[in-house]
């Protein structure tokens, strides 16, 4: 089976079409969460969310724009953007999103799909010792998660108490790349596939991955998008003009 591990696309279509554009064949589509969120597009990215269908999380985001959580815990940005999101979406997207399950679920054996992490969905998976103390007492060897915006790999092999990190070596930040990673056997991994709507590693192109459970191999994917059009729309929106900004830096 091939899976689709998309992540944070915070309502920007035009990252997300080109991810989309730029996939291989996959059988079903994994989502970690915080489908709307910063852009200007909430109401066509749920959209577009719900016909891809198959597996969700929920996001913080989700949560927020949808009224399930206040905002305290957000900056003024986000919260902006939250207040401003709300108004926008559809009774029917709202609900959608309001339903949405908490994390992790395990859509199939030996895999587990969270949004920030396996022990609190909102938690940021930022330091690599943190991941591994997960890692030690993680009942599946396989979990995706997101929330951090940023495309990275931890593991803990079994006969190691000293587990690893690894971040994808792209060539540049221009143009469509991808880098493969084989699993290996005996190992416990921690998956970020990164952001679609709004990476934070200073590399402004939209992330994403696939999972091949018969090549027991992950695909990082890395695709350029219209971001001068995102960002227009995010200041005829209203928006906070900083979300516009980062888009271009990456951050």
């Amino acid at each position: 089976m091939r899976l689709l591990v998309v992540s944070d696309i915070h309502a920007n279509l035009e990252a997300l079409d080109a991810c989309l554009d730029a996939a291989p064949a996959y059988d079903q589509v994994y989502n970690l969460g915080d489908i709307v969120g910063y852009g200007a597009n909430p109401n066509e990215v749920t959209a577009r969310a719900r016909e891809l269908g198959s597996v969700f999380v929920r996001g913080n985001h989700d949560k927020a724009c949808s009224g399930l959580t206040n905002l305290e815990d957000f900056n003024p940005i986000a919260g902006l953007a939250a207040l401003w999101t709300r108004e926008q979406l559809t009774p029917d997207h709202l609900e959608f999103l309001r339903e949405l399950p908490q994390g992790p679920l395990e859509p199939m054996e030996n895999v587990h799909h969270v949004h920030g992490s396996p022990r609190d969905e909102d938690e940021y998976v930022l330091m690599a010792s943190d991941a591994y103390a997960m890692l030690a007492h993680a009942s599946a060897p396989l979990t995706f998660f997101g929330h951090t915006h940023v495309q990275r790999c931890f593991l803990l092999e079994s006969d190691s108490s000293t587990g690893k990190s690894l971040v994808p070596a792209y060539r540049s930040a221009k143009g469509s790349q991808d880098i493969k990673l084989e699993l290996k056997p005996n190992t416990k991994y921690m998956i970020n596939p990164g952001s679609i709507g709004q990476p934070r590693d200073h590399d402004p192109r939209a992330a994403f991955l696939l999972y091949d459970t018969e090549e027991s191999a992950i695909t990082f994917y890395r695709v350029p998008y219209d971001i001068q059009r995102a960002q227009r729309k995010i200041i005829s929106a209203g928006l906070p003009e900083r979300l516009a900004i980062r888009l271009e830096e990456g951050h």
